[in-house]
């Protein structure tokens, strides 16, 4: 028999210990090297497949009279109707996201063209939601 203390959860136990069968060399350090591991030869590089042409995104890439969202999220309003005239920095849009309402302002003055979203949709970060000619 042997006697241990052992630590369990930070709360030390005595406990006695029966030992069967003892373990030649058991709690000598080891001083033999590791054996030596084989190498494997590298396999031959996989194929580059043939590029993919990439799905048609659902709107052109932003313009300069365009007004994008500035986060991922979803469109709560729209300010505007089409063909309304909108000074420079006039709120359009409001877009939530993560319970927050994020409020989108005209890049330039102008009439407002088109509206790409509409109010309740998703929105990506940059996607289009209205235009200004």
């Amino acid at each position: 028999m042997k006697r241990l203390k052992v630590t369990v959860d930070g709360k030390a136990y005595d406990v006695n210990v029966e030992v069967i069968d003892e373990i030649p060399g058991a709690g000598a350090p080891i001083s033999a090297p590791p054996a030596p591991v084989a190498s494997v030869p590298a396999a031959a590089p996989a194929p580059i497949a043939a590029p993919v042409a990439a799905a048609a995104p659902k709107t052109q890439a932003p313009g300069a009279g365009d007004v994008t969202s500035p986060l991922a999220g979803k469109l709560v309003s729209l300010e505007v109707t089409v063909g309304q005239d909108v000074q420079e920095g006039a709120r359009v849009a409001t877009v939530e996201a993560m319970k927050m309402n994020t409020y989108i302002y005209a890049p330039k003055a102008g009439k407002i063209a088109s509206v790409q979203v509409n109010p309740g949709e998703a929105v990506d970060e940059g996607s289009v939601i209205l235009r200004i000619a």
